[in-house]
């Protein structure tokens, strides 16, 4: 049983490294999420709170979009400090697509907080889309 332990000691040595990484990678997507709420001139949470399917359906997007480029980073990463540096840089580049996003479809984000779910969707795929990109570019 010497392999066995090998790989049981081998696994329990990369634990703590990969419950870091693990961490730091929600962390940054909790302050991600906490920038964009902070940054986004329409207040999906309250919107959400009342109900609102399409911002709903929007700010899943945004989360899914935010962590895309993230776990890509850590994914990609030796260090922790590489996935603070690289998520950092993931995390302005997400928000700037997104705000780009929503400068260029001005109409979208006004349609979303009258509850038009197709607007949310057309939105979070192309936001989406954007995260895709975004999170090959940082793994790279």
């Amino acid at each position: 049983g010497h392999t066995m332990e090998a790989v049981i000691h081998s696994f329990l040595s990369g634990l703590p490294i990969l419950l870091l990484h693990f961490a730091l990678s929600l962390l940054m997507l909790g302050l991600g999420t906490v920038i964009y709420v902070m940054v986004t001139p329409y207040h999906e949470v309250e919107l959400i709170k009342q109900g609102n399917v399409a911002a709903a359906v929007s700010f899943g997007g945004v989360l899914v979009g935010l962590a895309l480029p993230l776990a890509a980073n850590m994914a990609g990463s030796v260090n922790a400090f590489d996935i603070m540096v690289f998520g950092a840089v993931a995390i302005i580049l997400q928000l700037l697509a997104y705000r780009f996003t929503d400068i260029v479809l001005k109409g979208l984000p006004e349609r979303i907080k009258s509850g038009e779910v197709s607007a949310a969707v057309t939105l979070v795929g192309l936001k989406l889309s954007i995260s895709i990109i975004n999170a090959a570019a940082v793994s790279g």
